[in-house]
């Protein structure tokens, strides 16, 4: 068995506001060590349930260099650092068998969700795939249906849970924090946490619900709501993509991995302007 352990920040439990999850913040050290934990139970419960299990950790927040690597469970692999293909989920078209979200947050635009945002929160409004809005946990969820791969847990904060049920019925999750607004939350003990996350873990891999991720055969017609104008201009610029509004950018993707590399490129594209 190979299992992809695809690790953000914002859901992680402890974590509420931008300080907690920014490089260079007073908090920022610790809370790294407190999302290398809930990595590193995911780890111990893929390793419980299949002894022999192929496990990759792909840190999966901001520039891709979070998890601590002498604090992370022995056992598996780590894949750290960016640029690279497929982003949040390199390695997914490897002949992986499950992928399991850990610390995820609510998409752009949920009330009262923890850091919620999609890709970045300073570059993109919305997110649209055939015609269908999807946060991070949509995007990579169906990234991993492309290839084939069963998705079976998400952790965050209760509507990152609400969140998945609609995206993906029946996936395993575990709540480890209740969002109180958007940088505000009521937190289990990151010790509870973990304990949780490794048990939902061994579940989960003993019971896979069929894969109900979000399915995309064929072309994909992706939009992008972005945040200001002067971005869009800059990703107007990618060839093939067309403007089709004030902040709107629009592309027909040959597949979904196109289509979602291509909005890594715009994310980045219209950060740095």
């Amino acid at each position: 068995m190979r299992v992809l352990v695809s690790v953000d920040m914002e859901g992680v439990a402890g974590v509420a506001a931008p300080e907690d999850v920014t490089p260079g913040q007073p908090h920022y050290d610790r809370n790294c060590g407190y999302m290398t934990d809930e990595a590193s139970a995911a780890v111990r419960g893929v390793r419980a349930h299949d002894p022999e299990a192929s496990v990759v950790v792909v840190d999966a927040h901001a520039d891709f260099r979070n998890i601590v690597p002498d604090r992370l469970a022995r056992g598996c692999t780590l894949l750290r650092g960016a640029p690279r293909p497929l982003s949040m989920l390199t390695g997914v078209d490897r002949d992986v068998d499950a992928v399991c979200f850990i610390g995820y947050h609510g998409r752009a635009g949920t009330a009262a969700s923890v850091l919620a945002h999609t890709m970045s929160g300073a570059t993109v409004a919305r997110i649209r795939c055939n015609g269908e809005e999807l946060g991070e946990l949509g995007l990579n969820a169906a990234l991993a249906v492309h290839y084939g791969a069963v998705p079976v847990l998400a952790t965050g904060d209760d509507t990152l849970v609400r969140e998945a049920s609609s995206v993906v019925p029946g996936m395993a999750t575990v709540e480890v924090k209740r969002a109180v607004g958007n940088r505000a939350a009521e937190s289990l003990h990151p010790d509870e946490a973990c304990a949780r996350i490794e048990a939902a873990v061994q579940t989960a891999l003993q019971h896979p619900s069929p894969s109900n991720g979000p399915p995309f055969s064929g072309s994909v017609d992706l939009e992008m709501d972005l945040l200001r104008p002067r971005m869009t201009e800059y990703a107007a610029m990618i060839p093939g993509v067309e403007l089709r509004g004030p902040t709107t950018v629009g592309y027909q993707a040959a597949d979904f991995p196109a289509a979602y590399n291509l909005i890594e490129v715009i994310t980045t594209l219209a950060g740095s302007g």
